[in-house]
């Protein structure tokens, strides 16, 4: 069998644009270049990959195919920019995956940071909750993620950050002026709880305490979770790092016993990681290690 990256290339520009008119513009090629390298692709390896219509969807084996040709893409980029190390460019594109709370407080000055250590580098942030960034690390979907409370952290990941578990609710709820509040007091509320994220982390605590704890509503999108408890439709449990988030009316208050997380930088653990994911952390490094003189 012989599959070619051009084909791999054409294949997930295909997946991730929802056709073959798109993936053609990105790939700055014509149409029929692109449903020759499926074509071919498909002749390849003996079965259909895309559901050409009507509409268009990816086939069973598809779906199975995407990931590794996700990972052969990435590991020929690594390949690629470890060979030009010797040059004196060393820039390029680092695809970063980041939950969403990590893009609202942390990543502002982690891009300003590379920026300016690395301006021949450019960041392009891939947004999603902590499960699929995983999943996204390891099939070359990104090239490196910020990973929170990871179970089983890769050796040269970098603590880039710390934070805890807090409770939000508005100003003129009965435990407003707490310093800090029990998680046992949140139970008596309507609690709305994140329908991805951190979610599933925030449910396993709440049921630590009540074993059939049941969320009043799961909101996927930060900021109507955050509206729907300024309209006062009951309580949530957020990231200390998303304070900044909060609506006017609200506010957040330390939960106890705390409750910490730690964000890790993080390249892939099943493959070399990309060099520039590399440079990145190396300012990482120096910024922990100075911090830490300091102290």
């Amino acid at each position: 069998m012989t599959v070619t990256l051009a084909q791999f290339r054409a294949f997930v520009a295909v997946a991730d644009h929802g056709g073959f008119a798109a993936a053609a513009e990105e790939l700055r090629v014509t149409q029929s270049a692109v449903s020759h390298a499926i074509s071919t692709l498909e002749s390849e390896l003996g079965s259909s990959l895309v559901v050409r219509r009507p509409g268009f969807a990816l086939t069973a084996l598809g779906a199975d195919v995407l990931g590794h040709a996700r990972a052969a893409l990435a590991s020929s980029e690594a390949l690629a920019l470890t060979a030009r190390q010797q040059s004196e460019d060393h820039g390029g594109t680092v695809r970063l995956g980041v939950p969403s709370t990590v893009c609202f407080g942390l990543l502002p000055q982690l891009l300003t940071s590379w920026r300016s250590a690395f301006p021949t580098i450019t960041v392009r942030v891939f947004e999603g909750d902590d499960p699929e960034l995983l999943s996204w690390l390891e099939d070359g979907t990104v090239d490196a993620a910020i990973l929170i409370n990871p179970a089983h952290p890769h050796p040269d990941a970098v603590v880039v950050g710390a934070d805890r578990y807090c409770a939000v609710l508005r100003d003129d709820h009965p435990l407003a002026h707490s310093n800090r509040i029990a998680v046992e007091e949140l139970l008596d509320d309507p609690i709305l709880v994140s329908g991805g994220g951190c979610g599933p982390e925030i449910i396993e605590l709440l049921r630590s305490r009540q074993p059939h704890f049941t969320p009043a509503q799961r909101v996927y999108d930060n900021a109507a979770l955050l509206n729907l408890v300024a309209s006062g439709l009951g309580v949530t449990v957020f990231p200390s790092i998303g304070e900044g988030m909060l609506v006017p009316g609200t506010r957040m208050i330390p939960l106890e016993p705390s409750i910490g997380r730690t964000m890790l930088y993080s390249g892939p653990t099943r493959r070399p990681w990309n060099p520039l994911v590399t440079r990145l952390r190396a300012t990482l490094v120096a910024t922990a290690q100075h911090l830490a003189g300091a102290e």
